[in-house]
């Protein structure tokens, strides 16, 4: 699956700002044919980083979110200032 279209846009909420500084964290709306191992190498090839680990949870709207944990040697704050969204 195409990175660009696995990963649709990322999500910056009270909640999620939390998550990305105490548990170094991305949160990203993705689509809903994206597996784990897509959403793993999307963000990798997108923002260059190491994914660790991927959660993802589909929401009362149907839509598919995922809570992607960066390895200890990226920051998630970093990507975010990059993304514009912090």
């Amino acid at each position: 699956m195409d990175a660009h279209k696995t990963i649709r846009y990322p999500v910056m909420t009270e909640v999620t700002s939390r998550i990305l500084e105490a548990e170094n964290k991305l949160v990203f709306m993705v689509s809903k044919k994206a597996t784990k191992r897509d959403i793993k190498m999307a963000v990798e090839e997108l923002y260059e980083v190491v994914v660790v680990q991927v959660n993802s949870a589909v929401t009362p709207d149907g839509e598919k979110k995922a809570f992607v944990r960066l390895s200890s040697d990226y920051k998630a704050v970093d990507v975010a200032i990059k993304l514009g969204i912090l």
